[in-house]
């Protein structure tokens, strides 16, 4: 499992591993590694021409030590400080030792925004510092790779005038870009982007991911991640802010039926969606359903005809939740319209329920606070920023944000769809007021942009419904549909075009291949 750690984790387990190790031996480790990674990806070092960003902070002083180490190797490696009177000490001296160069272009911290505009690159400034400014840029521009090391993961609110500015020529330039920790202009702790940021090729994060490597935007701006290990396991602790399933994890979970297992002893789920207007969203919720382990799923609604059609094993009723008979979970609200009726018969159900699509917009919110059972919500940033009373702008740009608020609000397990779908646990133990405490966070990002198609969603609240109705809790349901989800729609797209019944049809695909390993 991919754990990731808030940067006041990370600096607490930092200083506790240097109370116990020798002066700089941190830095050292992660220079190591940093420009390890810089020549794996290079692939050839010598000759090449380097040009490191440097910051402030530690994070500037990691990418002088990695720089001297590339120089030492033959590149020709040019450093770009933004605050020459605050540059890392050791390392600037490193570099020159190695036969390293330097330039200064500016008097500032050259990390989250706050400080005063103007700059080399932004507002007037004399005729010298335009012409290093020129350098600066001509030097960017003939780089084969630049590392980032201008903020680190303490950055907050955005890049300062002079930064941007940078960010600026490196998005203009052929050269491939490595970022220290993370991309700088990102918040290591949400994810969120505040204007301009670095976007990196790769990622080199020392110790252990943060969350912002892990949800977008930021991830979007993170390119590929490098984890390098300096010794901090030992220090962290046993509860991560964010993780993320990998196959072994998901294969752990996944429900396999015994010697004496029947149909029912699976578990059986209840699929109460469709409409005259929507047969559709039920006969796809069905598909998902079907092959997400429960023994037998149980449809309620006005799409019967369309759903038996498709998939005689149905057990098919028209008389409504309380009339299906025995099912262990719940999926309630894909194409279902207007009918408040059944999503309300549903949540009075005393076993799990997974609400989707015009469910969450019919259900009454303390009707969900109230239920003894499991609750699993499952909005897109559209239908979470209805539920929370904001902009989808708001949702998307601060996506950890928006599920943790949902899962408190709700006191539900809400997985929240998108380019990295994020599921939140609520805690047994009550939080401040009346919102529950959330635990941890999952991150899954084993889908395709191809997902983005009607019908999609419809899949994932079957398959989720039918692995709650099989017994898995349901942060596991979502975390482990989530993943099938997106890994059959990966497979079933293959870089092409593809439709929410390619999704389902993929999913079987996606399970042996997760149990295979």
């Amino acid at each position: 499992m991919r754990t990731a750690y808030c940067v006041e984790t990370v600096r607490r387990a930092e200083r506790a591993l240097m109370a116990r190790v020798p002066e700089g031996a941190l830095m050292q480790r992660a220079a190591a590694g940093l420009a390890a990674a810089c020549a794996d990806l290079l692939g050839r070092v010598y000759g090449r021409r380097i040009v490191l960003l440097v910051g402030s902070g530690d994070n500037g002083g990691d990418a002088l030590y990695a720089g001297a180490r590339l120089a030492r190797r033959g590149a020709g490696v040019t450093a770009v400080l933004l605050a020459p009177e605050r540059t890392h000490a050791g390392g600037l001296a490193a570099l020159r030792r190695a036969g390293g160069r330097t330039v200064a272009v500016g008097g500032g911290a050259g990390g989250a925004s706050g400080g005063a505009p103007g700059g080399v690159f932004g507002g007037a400034v004399s005729g010298a510092a335009r012409g290093a400014a020129r350098g600066v840029e001509e030097a960017v521009r003939r780089a084969d790779l630049v590392v980032d090391g201008i903020v680190g993961i303490g950055g907050r609110g955005g890049l300062r005038p002079e930064a941007a500015g940078l960010a600026a020529v490196v998005a203009g330039a052929r050269a491939l870009v490595v970022a220290v920790d993370l991309p700088s202009g990102v918040d290591a702790d949400t994810g969120e982007v505040h204007g301009s940021a670095i976007r990196a090729d790769l990622t080199v994060t020392f110790g252990t991911h943060k969350p912002g490597l892990l949800v977008d935007p930021a991830r979007e701006y993170a390119g590929s991640v490098r984890l390098v290990d300096i010794g901090l396991g030992g220090e962290l602790p046993d509860e991560p802010e964010l993780e993320a399933l990998q196959h072994a994890d998901v294969a752990a979970l996944l429900p396999v039926p015994g010697g004496e297992s029947d149909k029912y002893r699976r578990g059986v789920v209840g699929i109460a969606a469709g409409s005259a207007r929507y047969p559709g969203a039920a006969v796809l919720a069905v598909a998902g359903a079907l092959r997400g382990g429960a023994g037998a799923v149980r449809y309620v609604g006005p799409a019967g005809d369309a759903v038996i059609a498709r998939f005689p094993e149905t057990l098919v009723s028209d008389q409504g939740p309380g009339h299906a008979g025995r099912v262990q979970a719940w999926v309630v609200g894909p194409g279902i319209g207007d009918d408040a009726r059944t999503v309300a018969e549903v949540l009075a159900a005393e076993v799990p329920v997974l609400i989707d699509a015009d469910g969450l917009r019919l259900a009454d919110a303390d009707a969900v606070r109230g239920r003894g059972a499991p609750t699993l919500m499952t909005p897109h940033a559209g239908e979470a920023a209805a539920l929370l009373g904001v902009a989808r702008e708001e949702v998307e740009g601060a996506r950890l944000a928006a599920v943790r608020e949902l899962a408190a609000r709700y006191r539900a397990t809400v997985l929240l769809k998108g380019s990295t779908t994020l599921v939140a646990d609520v805690g047994g133990v009550a939080g401040v007021g009346h919102a529950g405490r959330v635990g941890v966070v999952r991150v899954n990002a084993t889908g395709t942009a191809w997902l983005a198609t009607a019908g999609s969603g419809d899949v994932l609240s079957g398959l989720a419904g039918s692995l709650l109705a099989a017994g898995l809790s349901a942060l596991d349901a979502g975390s482990v549909g989530a993943y099938l989800h997106g890994l059959a729609g990966r497979f079933a797209a293959a870089g092409a075009p593809v439709g929410a019944q390619d999704v389902a049809e993929g999913v079987r695909g996606a399970w042996r291949d997760v149990v295979t390993g």
